[in-house]
């Protein structure tokens, strides 16, 4: 048998290159309290360059809201000049409309005007009567309604824009050249005159004037010396 020497005990065999216990507890308390590792490329949050980075943000914000402004500005101001093209638009068309109306109004109301000469002929004649005499006054109703006004009196101051003169005479009646006789009457819608007033005048008498100063000249100074 064999005899085992007292005060040896065998171990098991353990690795050579295995850490011992406590110096595994000291790595990993040290990484604990190394903590995390902060990330690869994050930018400063303090300090120049981060107040540099805040500024030339806030500078390209102010420029992008100037951009923004002034385009802003140009379209109201191409939308209030668009708006007025169209108000002047809306006048000339609405001025034109009107003009075109006025002008195919008198130039129907000139077609007729010969009759309303003949119905006026007829009225001084005493031959409107009957059923001509309600036409007559049926149309002169109507052109009265599209604007139509008679004018040309006798006894009023000749008026060369409104009236021709066909006639020329000279009386002692009268102060100044004056309508004594109304051949044709004269028409006119609202300010446009669309015929004159065709007259017959008269002129004070030449001399009229003159001859009844020298009477009284001569009645003052105790008539004629007869010699």
């Amino acid at each position: 048998m064999t005899e085992e020497t007292p005060g040896f005990e065998e171990k098991p065999d353990v690795p050579s290159d295995a850490a011992a216990p406590d110096d595994a507890a000291q790595a990993a308390g040290s990484a604990d309290k190394a903590g995390p590792e902060a990330p690869a490329g994050d930018a400063p949050t303090e300090g120049p360059d981060a107040q540099a980075a805040q500024e030339g943000a806030a500078a390209a914000l102010t420029a992008q809201l100037d951009q923004a402004r002034s385009a802003l500005a140009e379209r109201t101001a191409d939308l209030q000049r668009l708006q007025a093209e169209y108000q002047n638009y809306r006048r000339r068309v609405e001025r034109d409309r009107v003009t075109v109306k006025e002008i195919a109004v008198a130039n129907l109301l000139s077609e007729l005007l010969p009759t309303l000469d003949d119905i006026g002929r007829a009225r001084d004649h005493g031959e409107l009567v009957g059923g001509f005499k309600s036409v007559a006054e049926s149309l002169e109703t109507v052109v009265a309604k599209m604007g139509l006004q008679q004018f040309g009196k006798e006894g009023e101051p000749f008026d060369p824009l409104v009236h021709e003169a066909l006639m020329h005479s000279y009386a002692p009646d009268v102060t100044e050249t004056t309508c004594v006789q109304i051949l044709q009457p004269g028409y006119r819608i609202g300010e446009r005159t669309i015929r004159p007033a065709r007259v017959a005048v008269a002129e004070p008498q030449p001399g009229a004037q003159k001859g009844e100063g020298d009477e009284d000249s001569a009645e003052e100074s105790g008539g004629p010396d007869k010699g």
